[in-house]
């Protein structure tokens, strides 16, 4: 460009030729022009080129962000253990910040930019780092399916409730639910002492009572994977299994599940915990005469799961409590039976991990509205609490 321009330049101080009688200050006036045109087009280039070093520049100084509130709304995933870069990253692909550097930038400016949960965020597109930074620290704008099991429900009003959380179908649970091992439970729980076959697609038992927050989408498999999760980890932090094959003369950690299990349906009162679990020890391997448990409970239980429906002790016939189809019935057949019955709590687990010593009773009963309990080393001993029990407003006489 400024060789062309030089030529031009050039032909401009060269002598008219004397062959050239038509030339006239009019030609030599647009040749005027084209030079004018090409400076100007110059100094244009030359300043624009100055404009696009000074913002290069300037980006080494400044982070690009965006001014606004943001517009249409972003759905976003922070996930553990991420760096402000990593989230910056994360919402400059979803055109949520205008660069990584800015929200970096706002993370070191905010002192709480360490407290980011992960989770599911709604955030919007276009906003300036600092807001974003401000949502993301705001539990209100967390995005998440909130659900409370409590302790004892079964593995179908557990599916039950989860699906009313999560507007997942139920089918969908009961199908992930009969691969536990796929979900994250250990083959080696399921053995046992007693030589009784063990349902490997049980997953009764493992779905650890607690308040869970739900990816809003997580499929029926993930969600029962972050409730096994939790199941691991609690019984890692108790020393469940190891306690239990130490301290248990034989009994596996599946027993002892069984055991918690009973003991959470039984007992009212978490003092009890411990007691009823030592009964049922007590009962199963001790030198109880028939090894029967003979409870209620589980009988019940067996009605529940077949869609039978449970029912109050004293609506309960002999027919239910000696149907020798029910797998369930401790009344005649010895010892636990095939699987935890529900999903016992921590106290209920840690009753079952040490039951209460020297405890030498077999029967225990709830001997008021309250859930008292009472035991006894005799059936003369459990026909004077049961007796106490009716004349306290419980139907059993």
């Amino acid at each position: 460009m400024l060789d062309d321009l030089d030529a031009v330049l050039e032909e401009e101080d060269q002598p008219a030729k004397s062959d050239s009688p038509r030339l006239s200050p009019r030609g030599r006036g647009g040749r005027s022009a084209i030079a004018l045109f090409l400076t100007l087009l110059l100094f244009g280039l030359l300043a624009g080129g100055g404009w696009y070093g000074y913002t290069k520049v300037k980006g080494l100084f400044t982070d690009e962000d965006y001014s606004g509130p943001g517009g249409a709304e972003a759905i976003v995933q922070i996930k553990t253990g991420q760096s402000a870069t990593e989230i910056g990253t994360m919402l400059f692909g979803q055109k949520v910040v205008a660069s990584p550097d800015a929200f970096v930038a706002a993370a070191k400016e905010n002192a709480r930019s360490k407290n980011i949960q992960a989770g599911w965020y709604k955030l919007k597109v276009e906003m300036k780092a600092s807001d974003a930074l401000t949502l993301l620290l705001d539990p209100k704008s967390r995005w998440v399916t909130k659900v409370t099991l409590p302790e004892g429900l079964t593995y179908q009003q557990t599916f039950q409730a989860l699906s009313k959380a999560t507007k997942i179908p139920v089918a969908a649970f009961e199908k992930a639910g009969k691969n536990p091992v796929g979900l994250g439970i250990d083959a080696s729980w399921f053995t046992r002492s007693d030589g009784k076959k063990i349902d490997k697609t049980d997953i009764e038992g493992f779905l650890y009572p607690a308040t869970y927050e739900l990816s809003p989408k997580a499929d029926a498999t993930e969600v029962l994977k972050t409730i096994v999760a939790n199941f691991n980890t609690q019984m890692e932090q108790m020393e469940f299994a190891a306690t239990v094959r130490k301290s248990r003369g034989g009994v596996t950690p599946y027993e002892a599940l069984i055991v918690a299990s009973i003991a959470q349906a039984e007992a009212l009162k978490d003092v009890d915990m411990a007691k009823v679990s030592r009964v049922i020890y007590n009962r199963a391997y001790g030198d109880f005469d028939c090894k029967c448990l003979g409870l209620d409970s589980t009988v019940n239980y067996w009605l529940r799961i077949t869609g039978k429906g449970s029912k109050a002790s004293e609506h309960l016939t002999n027919a239910d409590l000696h149907n020798p189809k029910n797998p369930y019935n401790t009344h005649d057949k010895k010892g636990l039976p095939p699987g935890p019955i529900g999903n016992p709590g921590q106290v209920a687990i840690k009753g079952a991990m040490n039951p209460t010593n020297n405890f030498p009773y077999y029967y225990f009963i709830s001997v008021d509205t309250a859930g008292t309990m009472a035991y006894g080393k005799t059936g003369e001993d459990h026909a004077k609490n049961v007796l106490i029990a009716c004349q306290n407003g419980i139907p059993l006489c």
